[in-house]
């Protein structure tokens, strides 16, 4: 299993919420920040909030196998996460849980078809069903997902780079959810990008999309701040990874 999750999203965060892309006119008549000025707080948040909820969608993937579709995960720098992943493709979907150095993942059966071939993938959604195969780090089934699930991993793939900068304007306030924000649209590879960033202070970034020329992606984000849940899986729900292992090299 290849758990690339967070790294796919913050790829995607970085060509939206890019500082090639933060260059506005300085505040308007009426004293309002300035395009530049609303992206620059959003993005101080994103790379220093403790914790955050995030949501990924591509919806050019969903007809990709192997591909990442969506994810809906919370997150801490302390590495602890809770959500699901969902592949393209008719893939199926996994449910990550990481509590310090331990991790749960629960795939349902079309996943595991989809994942180990013929009666290997037949044989792991028969053995596992509705549980969680659980482990450590140490594991390296589980850390390809453990990795993909660190806050400050994503964080650092949001690393501002040197690239020349482009425009990017301010539009009229709106909403999203029922949050007002003001939408900020700019271009990245010749197609259309919006950031919405809450209109009121903190500024912070609450969605960004991408559409055009075989691209339709969207990442939300909520809960700056807020702790991961950390309630985690019985020993009645759970499966030790070595039995995985062990079908693996049937």
């Amino acid at each position: 299993m290849a758990g690339r999750p967070l790294i796919c999203a913050a790829a995607s965060v970085t060509l939206l919420l890019s500082p090639a892309l933060v260059t506005a006119a300085g505040a308007d008549d009426t004293g309002d920040p300035s395009a530049r000025e609303l992206a620059r707080e959003a993005e101080d948040h994103l790379l220093h909030t403790q914790s955050l909820h995030m949501t990924w969608t591509d919806r050019t993937a969903a007809a990709k196998k192997g591909e990442l579709a969506s994810m809906d995960l919370s997150l801490d720098r302390d590495g602890n996460c809770v959500g699901t992943v969902r592949m393209g493709a008719h893939g199926g979907s996994l449910a990550i849980i990481k509590q310090g150095d331990e991790v749960w993942l629960k795939g349902d059966s079309t996943y595991w078809k989809a994942e180990l071939p013929g009666v290997q993938g037949t044989a792991a959604a028969a053995l596992l069903k509705d549980r969680y195969i659980h482990g450590t780090t140490h594991d390296s089934v589980l850390k390809n997902w453990a990795d993909a699930c660190d806050l400050k991993a994503f964080q650092k793939e949001l690393t501002p780079d040197s690239s020349p900068e482009k425009p990017l304007t301010r539009g009229d306030r709106t909403t999203v959810e029922g949050i007002p924000v003001i939408p900020l649209k700019g271009e990245e590879d010749g197609k259309p990008v919006t950031l919405y960033v809450t209109a009121d202070s903190p500024h912070l970034l609450v969605e960004g999309t991408q559409k055009g020329d075989g691209t339709d992606l969207t990442i939300t984000f909520s809960d700056y701040g807020e702790p991961v849940p950390s309630a985690t899986p019985s020993a009645k729900e759970s499966v030790d990874v070595s039995q995985l292992g062990d079908l693996r090299s049937t």
